[in-house]
């Protein structure tokens, strides 16, 4: 899937991705190919992303996500650290 990851500032991240973790503001969770259509809020935390090859993380402070065809973008309030 692809997933996008933008800031008020910049693109963060641009790239396909096998499962992609966030931090809902009911709990954390995975989104992986083909999911489900979806929009969430997003609390402060972790996002977790996997290619084939690397396993990346990043600190939001916040933000929301949307699922649809297989595409993901995250708008993330800020990036801490």
């Amino acid at each position: 899937m692809h997933l996008e990851i933008l800031t008020p500032e910049k693109k963060v991240f641009e790239g396909n991705v096998s499962i992609a973790t966030f931090p809902g503001t009911d709990g954390s969770f995975q989104v992986m190919d083909h999911h489900a259509p979806l929009i969430s809020l997003l609390k402060e935390g972790v996002v977790e992303y996997k290619s084939k090859d690397t396993k990346e993380s990043l600190n939001i402070t916040g933000g929301v996500v949307e699922v649809l065809k297989n595409k993901v973008i995250l708008l993330a309030d800020g990036i801490v650290g």
